[in-house]
């Protein structure tokens, strides 16, 4: 079944003489595997939407409709061509890398410009299109996970991972940059299919015997690696993950599973922040949603807002009807709350690193870089 959920925030930019209405599409997993992580960036979506309405109220109009695409590629492609056909400006929206290739593909061939946070594989942005843009990538996760592991001073390491190509790409470069550092790693990997992961565990804690576990995967993949790992304990003093995993959500669901464990996060949780922009964003992230946002709502604020504001600037220019949204966001050179943003001609967004974060008793405590932890990280410490 397609969601379709309405959101509306009045606009204004300096310099634009009438006001206008602009409607934005967003194609996201609502339902499905991605549900969480989807819901997530919606979030973020609504927040920025609410934001813009607060700040430009009186002025321009923008309407923000979302489908749900039930992780599933066809209905994200289904779910493009259905926004491109109610006359939507530009996409905001989409995850994971097999999702957004096809849908962003296919707006691509209409010339709509397809903002994201949710694809991070390299071959995304290696296709030439010109109306693709993302505000992160493998790259900024792999010097996360890299970075801690090398921090950690580990010698042996087991990366587990899903093979779908993102997480692919991503455990192969964690493999290449190990190597070279003089780190043995063992391979492992594993389909969507994958139930019961005791026989891939078992091989790493016979076989292996690593130092750390490093997990590429997505929410339900970690789970049941955890509980595989918690039934055989291999004997080891890390085990650390990627995205969605050192999250709000993945603490309150799994506090069994979750301690101790690692994965890429922007914030820690319980959420601190000093920035204004930021301290607003939390604020009304809570207002609307009543909780804390976490880095999937921030990725999906950012986006949104960089997006939001390109469509200004490409209004004011005159250009937004002729293609001159994708040339003003490449002009895109702004400070965020996942730091500074701009676009290369690919579409991608070269300064991104992301930060790790480590549950310790139900808080996600940033512990890598050192200049952005709140915490330091319990090493060597297990989740079993």
């Amino acid at each position: 079944m397609t969601a379709a959920v309405a959101l509306t925030l009045a606009l204004g930019a300096p310099g634009v003489a009438d006001a206008k209405d602009y409607l934005l599409g967003s194609q996201l997993p609502l339902s499905g595997n991605l549900a969480r992580v989807g819901q997530g960036m919606s979030e973020g979506i609504a927040v920025a939407v609410d934001l813009a309405n607060k700040q430009y109220a009186g002025k321009h109009t923008f309407k923000v409709t979302t489908i749900d695409d039930e992780t599933s590629p066809a209905k994200g492609v289904a779910a493009v061509e259905k926004l491109i056909a109610q006359g939507v400006v530009a996409l905001t929206g989409g995850y994971g890398s097999n999702i957004i290739g096809p849908a962003s593909e296919a707006a691509q061939k209409a010339g709509m410009v397809y903002m994201t946070s949710g694809g991070v594989t390299p071959d995304l942005t290696g296709r030439g299109y010109k109306t693709f843009f993302r505000i992160n990538n493998t790259e900024g996760y792999a010097k996360a996970m890299i970075g801690l592991l090398g921090d950690m001073q580990v010698k042996k390491v087991s990366v587990v991972y899903l093979n779908k190509e993102a997480t692919s790409n991503l455990a192969k470069q964690v493999q290449a940059d190990l190597t070279a550092k003089g780190v043995t790693v063992g391979m492992h990997e594993f389909d969507g299919a994958t139930s019961d992961f005791k026989p891939l565990l078992n091989k790493v804690k016979l076989q292996d015997r690593p130092d750390a576990i490093a997990m590429v995967g997505y929410e339900n993949d970690y789970v049941g690696v955890l509980r595989a790992a918690k039934v055989l304990k291999p004997d080891v003093k890390a085990v650390v993950g990627v995205w969605s995993l050192a999250t709000a959500q993945m603490a309150k669901e799994f506090p069994d599973l979750m301690e101790n464990v690692y994965g890429t996060s922007m914030l820690p949780y319980p959420v601190e922040f000093t920035q204004p922009e930021a301290i607003e964003f939390s604020k009304t992230y809570a207002r609307l949603f009543n909780k804390e946002p976490d880095y999937l709502g921030q990725f999906g604020y950012v986006q949104t807002k960089l997006l939001i504001e390109a469509v200004l600037r490409a209004d004011e220019a005159g250009t937004l009807d002729k293609g001159g949204l994708a040339d003003e966001l490449r002009k895109t050179d702004a400070q965020t709350l996942i730091g500074r943003v701009t676009f290369d001609e690919k579409g991608d967004n070269p300064n991104f690193s992301h930060r790790m974060g480590q549950h310790q008793q139900g808080k996600v405590v940033l512990v890598w870089p050192p200049e952005a932890a709140n915490g330091k990280m319990n090493f060597p410490a297990r989740p079993w």
